[in-house]
């Protein structure tokens, strides 16, 4: 993707003490049904994109692993939940499918956390929500945003030394060090590192055939990140300026 190795290998650059995490406002999370969202795909033919929602874009800082893109002001205001009919009109979306079977708790955090420094998997996730069995939802992302999000089944995500530790999804949206290219990947380090269960997650390239995903214990691994791989570049997706549609499954399976 984007980022020149692994977000998990770039936020352990940081230097600085880091928060622990603390208690996370949950929500239910509106589902649609696959009918009813089938032209989220689309993208509006007039190049325009919505931003309704959206609070302001924060000014980028820094190079490198140190690069911090927008994260919203009020901050994690550059990522907002959005309905099945108007995800086409946003530039940047992803589609999170839920397991067929349970509940499934979903944080999404920006690279940096509301302190500035690079902890936003850390505890302090943005956004927090309830992605019922069989549930679709909808978030989009305003440009030049970069970060995560962890899934698992149950009311908790679970943590190592005070971090997410389930399977993550990694993003970085139309960024603006990297010719407003955007990249995604599926990544079991922090989970493996912490020696727990490695959930199963596929993220896709709607409008490609780039896909990246693990089964549940890292069983079958394809274009995604292990522990093994950490300070590896190039796993993921990368995809050339322009509108993204990414397509989270929950729980996959292979």
């Amino acid at each position: 993707m984007q980022f020149s190795k692994s977000l998990m290998l770039l936020v352990a650059l940081a230097t600085g003490t880091l928060a622990r995490p603390e208690g996370m406002a949950r929500r239910q999370a509106s589902s649609t049904t696959s009918s009813s969202s089938s032209s989220w795909t689309s993208v509006p033919s007039s190049g325009n994109y919505a931003t309704s929602g959206f609070g302001s874009s924060t000014s980028s800082s820094g190079s490198g692993a140190s690069y911090q893109g927008n994260v919203g002001n009020p901050y994690g205001s550059n990522i907002i939940e959005v309905s099945a009919s108007d995800a086409s009109t946003y530039e940047y979306v992803v589609q999170f499918q839920g397991s067929n079977t349970e509940d499934w708790t979903v944080v999404i955090w920006n690279k940096y956390g509301s302190d500035g420094k690079m902890d936003g998997y850390y505890g302090n996730a943005c956004k927090t929500f309830t992605l019922s069995a069989g549930a679709t939802v909808y978030y989009a992302f305003d440009g030049d945003s970069q970060g995560g999000w962890a899934a698992a089944s149950g009311s908790t995500i679970p943590t190592s030394g005070g971090a997410y530790a389930a399977t993550w999804g990694e993003f970085d949206f139309g960024s603006s060090t990297n010719n407003n290219w955007s990249g995604f990947d599926v990544s079991a380090i922090q989970a493996q590192n912490g020696g727990l269960a490695v959930q199963g997650m596929k993220i896709c390239d709607a409008l490609g055939s780039t896909c990246s995903s693990i089964t549940a214990n890292a069983g079958t691994v394809d274009n995604a990140y292990t522990s093994a791989q950490t300070d590896v570049g190039g796993i993921g997706g990368n995809l050339s300026e322009g509108p993204v549609r990414l397509a989270v499954t929950i729980d996959y399976s292979g």
